[in-house]
């Protein structure tokens, strides 16, 4: 094994998957006399407590796109990747505040549900198809193919093994037991995923620092590579054009951020899902703390393994391990992989038990948004309106199997991407920018109508396709491209909704008052906190 994992840590390991499916099988159970129904499946009974919610958020968020992508990332460019977590915590406050509200008085079980009740079902059809379509192809595909990548590399399983295993693992309790399984089992990958984190990273600056400890390890981390510790990247760098400079703070990285954020099924199912909306608050702002700490469990090993490999006195300690799959420039992502090789016996299994639960629990989410959407707007919008609970339930956990299979025979394809957190951003950053326009507009602007939504929609992916191949240096940098297709699939909205309602509200159009958007002190005091904590890490890394 590459990995040299030894009995403790497959131990370790045994335990963590016996302890995950024991759980999520114990609160999939049926209670007596009660059949689970829709509610109960897709949105765990509408009792989730804040806790769970924010654990959730994040177990479903942090996956092999994050502990490989981010990694590889850091390792490539540096600290400057960070900016995907730390904005994406002012996003969150953003979302609980404005968002949720909206979402929750509505008493959705989907997001493009939202789009029925605010335009027509036919927008609503068409955009649950691209959902479906973007999750199956690009999400569970991607994350299968990195966590299978991390498996061969870490213990020199075969990847396909690799992958059709991680599918199973997910499969195992999620389709069975829906989002309770999911949400409650996340608790406690969020555990291991923190915990196998830290591991890591002290492993990491405890190497470099020749065993005298972390704060000495992250000093000579930051002598040794200071073009790592920059937030704000100058346009001569060569990763400029992933990462543009002040634009990542005032430009296209908000569309990914709110589109990602506030209207992706698999993220904003479980907030959908709470007691209350007070709840779900508390839970957005968990979230956004946890978001804070992210950059340190996955960003900070990777810039520490572009030491460690650019040091030849480091290196030579570490021997002929050392050598074995080492990462470089051109393949980034094995720097999350090669790092857990170092790990001693037993801490081994919890940092890989950590990445299965990263990979895992994005898994199961994904899984349960896929069947949430094709069970509510497909199945029953079309195929059968009257369908029972328990032909609703069964449906799902059929399309979220469905689901499962074709992206394992994608995900093996997606071989030879590097930087692969890069590139799922960039590419499904062609299509959020129309849809952000969407919602945001449908939200906000009362006069928005459904056909302007549509050809919004519609015309969003010709610009940002054209925007991309267009040889224009300004247009080079994909998050440039995000925020000006952003723009101007607005602009096309705006025009076309006072050029058919002539200035008048549409019928359909969302009533808001500042009641509506009322928050606890509790939640205040901590968006404040936040905002503060952020402020002081960029001036710290600008």
């Amino acid at each position: 094994m590459t990995a040299g994992f030894e009995m403790w840590d497959y131990i370790v390991f045994v335990a963590y998957a016996i302890l995950i499916l024991g759980v999520g099988l114990w609160v999939s159970r049926d209670k007596e006399g009660h059949q689970k129904n829709a509610e109960d499946y897709f949105l765990a009974s509408k009792s989730l407590p804040w806790w769970a919610i924010g654990t959730s958020l994040i177990a479903a968020n942090i996956s092999a796109e994050q502990f490989i992508g981010m990694s590889g990332s850091g390792f490539a460019l540096g600290i400057a990747i960070a900016s995907y977590e730390w904005m994406a915590a002012l996003t969150l406050i953003i979302v609980g505040k404005y968002f949720l509200p909206i979402f929750i008085e509505k008493g959705l079980y989907t997001i493009p549900e939202f789009v029925e009740k605010r335009f027509s079902t036919n927008l609503k059809t068409i955009l649950a198809v691209f959902w479906l379509a973007l999750y199956v192809f690009v999400n569970l595909a991607s994350v299968l193919y990195l966590g299978g990548l991390a498996i061969e590399t870490i213990m020199g399983i075969d990847m396909m093994y690799a992958i059709i295993g991680l599918a199973l693992f997910a499969a195992a309790y999620s389709l069975y037991g829906g989002l309770s399984a999911v949400a409650w089992t996340d608790v406690i990958q969020v555990v291991f995923l923190v915990l196998g984190g830290l591991v890591t990273t002290y492993l990491a600056l405890n190497t470099v620092s020749g065993g005298e400890g972390v704060l000495v390890g992250f000093s000579k981390v930051w002598e040794a590579a200071p073009e790592k510790f920059h937030m704000i990247l100058e346009e001569s760098n060569d990763n400029y054009i992933n990462l543009p400079g002040i634009w990542v703070l005032v430009g296209g990285l908000w569309v990914a951020n709110l589109y990602y954020w506030g209207f992706n099924q698999y993220i904003i199912q479980r907030t959908l899902a709470a007691k209350s909306l007070k709840e779900s608050q508390k839970g957005i702002l968990l979230a956004a703390f946890l978001k804070l700490i992210i950059p340190l469990i996955v960003v900070i090993p990777g810039i520490a393994a572009y030491v460690m490999v650019n040091d030849p006195s480091i290196m030579a300690n570490l021997g002929e391990v050392g050598m074995l799959n080492m990462p470089s420039t051109e393949q980034a992502d094995k720097a999350y992989p090669w790092l857990l090789q170092f790990l001693p016996t037993g801490l081994k299994g919890v940092a890989f038990a950590a990445l299965a639960a990263a990979v895992v629990s994005s898994l199961a989410s994904m899984l349960n948004s896929t069947s949430t959407i094709f069970t509510m707007d497909i199945y029953k919008q079309y195929i059968n309106k009257d369908a029972n609970d328990k032909t609703t339930v069964n449906v799902g956990r059929i399309s979220a199997a469905v689901a499962l299979i074709i992206a394992v025979i994608v995900a093996p394809l997606l071989g030879g991407i590097d930087q692969a957190f890069q590139f799922i951003q960039e590419y499904t950053g062609i299509v959020s920018p129309g849809i952000l326009a969407v919602f945001m507009l449908g939200l906000f602007y009362k006069k928005t109508t459904n056909n302007a939504a549509i050809w919004g929609a519609i015309l969003s992916i010709p610009i940002a396709l054209a925007l991309k191949f267009i040889p224009i240096p300004v247009f080079e940098p994909w998050m440039h491209q995000m925020g000006i297709t952003a723009l101007l699939s607005m602009i096309i909205i705006i025009v076309m909704s006072n050029m058919q309602n002539k200035g008048a509200d549409d019928p359909k159009g969302i009533e808001i008052s500042k009641e509506l958007f009322k928050t606890s002190p509790l939640f205040n005091i901590g968006s404040i906190v936040i905002c503060i904590l952020l402020t002081v890490l960029y001036c710290l890394f600008w």
